[in-house]
């Protein structure tokens, strides 16, 4: 990493500047720190059932008469939520050292990989998808407030990048468990490593040649650390013009997690081409297949309307939730195309909504509401692991159909 000589070269100091004939080291560059930012956190959402059956043991009392565990795996996504809801929350107010958050985000998460690999308790296990999630957290964050000063195209990277994670994290986590849990863990810390690698050395400087937008995220950046108290009375002041994004984005959430870890597991086609206890497994590689190529769309076309989201993903939670209670799907295949749709639901609502807060707020505002927008995701998957877990436990005391 590069010495700092001041607070200023701290902020903004990467490596060669960017030009107009290499835009695409920038666009590449977000795409890895897209994947790498999410892939640990969709790896513990894979592992979830895995995390929690390894623990449970094998007591008939901790089971319901649809033979499933009262500890849902809305328990793993709360721990893998709750902390990056916090360093979202705290992020957009504190100022903006780029190069000490990325490094505290490779630490972190390399630790998480390792501790849920090595648990032997279930609290160990929760302890190292917490700091998955407060890496997750500070990452996105950070990198979305960064993207402002770029090109607006580097949202649409980013955002296939996080798409990419969901695909190849529940993938290669299903894929590799024939090597176990543990050491599937451990083959992923190339992932912290990779993340280093293209912050560091593959993405570019901001370019010299967008002087205006370099100085006035310079001139903002640089009054939150010289007068901190106004700034953040600046910042509170502009979060309800932001509730048009933030409110769809986070009901959108709030139905597509309750679905994947409320119903998810509870719901077992029998006498199908997968087994029952592989159907939990790619019902979340077949959701993040969807969210990765609808966050890949934007450049192609994208929606102004993103309540519309939110409207479409609610029939989702009711189409779930009575197959999970009545099983009246005769065949799983249909299970992985209505999955495959609530995936692109829950994608297209992620990247259109950032496309649309980085094309309408003004220059000096972007980095605040990048990353602010971003929290209302994690309020609405808190929401989510909470009444999964209600839910979960309701279902698992109703009889069988």
């Amino acid at each position: 990493m590069p010495e700092f000589n001041s607070k200023a070269e701290l902020v903004h100091q990467a490596v060669p500047v960017e030009n107009k004939s290499t835009p695409w080291r920038s666009l590449v560059a977000y795409w890895i720190l897209g994947l790498c930012n999410n892939f640990g956190y969709v790896v513990m959402l894979t592992a979830a059932d895995d995390i929690i059956k390894n623990h449970s043991g094998s007591h008939d009392e901790e089971k319901g008469p649809r033979d499933c565990v009262y500890m849902s795996t809305g328990a793993i996504l709360l721990a893998d939520v709750l902390p990056a809801l916090i360093i979202k929350l705290c992020a957009p107010f504190i100022p903006f050292f780029v190069h000490v958050r990325v490094a505290l985000c490779i630490v972190v998460a390399s630790a998480g990989f390792i501790m849920v690999a090595f648990s032997d308790t279930i609290t160990m296990s929760i302890a190292g998808v917490v700091l998955t999630s407060f890496c997750s957290g500070l990452g996105e964050a950070t990198y979305l407030q960064y993207s402002a000063f770029y090109d607006k195209n580097v949202l649409s990277t980013w955002s296939s990048g996080t798409g990419g994670a969901g695909v190849f994290g529940a993938a290669s986590y299903t894929i590799l468990t024939i090597f176990g849990m543990k050491n599937t863990l451990l083959i992923m810390l190339i992932v912290p490593i990779t993340m280093g690698v293209s912050f560091w050395i593959i993405l570019p400087r901001p370019s010299e040649e967008d002087q205006k937008t370099i100085e006035v995220q310079k001139r903002v950046n640089t009054e939150e650390i010289s007068d901190p108290k106004t700034a953040f009375i600046n910042k509170i002041k502009k979060i309800p013009s932001l509730m048009k994004y933030m409110i769809p984005l986070g009901t959108v959430y709030l139905f597509e997690y309750f679905i994947n870890q409320g119903t998810f597991e509870l719901i077992k086609i029998k006498n199908d081409f997968v087994d029952t206890k592989d159907q939990y497994h790619w019902l979340q590689v077949d959701y993040q297949v969807g969210v990765f190529l609808s966050r890949s769309s934007v450049n192609l076309f994208h929606v102004r309307h993103i309540w519309i989201f939110s409207v479409l993903q609610f029939f989702n939670v009711i189409l779930f939730t009575t197959e999970a209670m009545y099983y009246y799907i005769p065949h799983f295949w249909i299970m992985l195309v209505l999955t495959l749709w609530e995936g692109l639901l829950g994608g297209a609502a992620y990247v259109n909504t950032f496309y649309r807060v980085s094309s309408e707020t003004k220059e000096e505002d972007k980095q605040f509401s990048l990353a602010a927008t971003s929290f209302s995701d994690s309020i609405g998957i808190t929401l989510a692991g909470i009444v999964a877990i209600l839910v979960h436990n309701k279902i698992c005391d109703m009889p069988l159909p």
